[in-house]
């Protein structure tokens, strides 16, 4: 019994591009090494910490979710530049207003041209995974 082949859909994309960059700002952030603080760590009460706006409650990207982040960054090889931060910009929740004057066009052709990014990427997934099962396109 053969397993039925899920095709990638635009929205099944866009959901991994929205997870991608939630992973993205899960990820540790890079510190300069060697700095060293010979002050003692003050070790505060639990009521104390929530009054510090310096503390951040950070939650780590699990390492399946950074799988899934290295695997669809790779996507974005397949576009063009301009459609590369289209596709980034609507992941992190960019208002469209920011998109369009940064890409110097209305609503309509922002959101035809984020289309057409997720598109490509939809095709060159679907040939492989049809590709890769030996199934037909119909």
């Amino acid at each position: 019994m053969t397993q039925a082949v899920k095709p990638w859909t635009l929205d099944r994309i866009a959901e991994r591009f929205e997870e991608a960059a939630i992973t993205a700002h899960r990820l540790p952030s890079e510190r300069v090494r060697g700095y060293v603080s010979h002050w003692p760590q003050i070790q505060r009460e639990l009521w104390e910490g929530y009054a510090d706006e310096r503390i951040v409650l950070h939650l780590p990207a699990t390492p399946a979710a950074i799988d899934r982040f290295v695997e669809t960054t790779r996507w974005l090889a397949w576009l063009t530049e301009e459609q590369r931060h289209l596709v980034w910009m609507r992941a992190r929740y960019v208002p469209m207003r920011a998109i369009c004057a940064q890409l110097g066009c209305d609503r309509g052709t922002a959101r035809r041209r984020w289309r057409l990014a997720l598109g490509i990427v939809a095709d060159r997934l679907n040939a492989t995974l049809y590709a890769g099962h030996g199934a037909r396109r119909t």
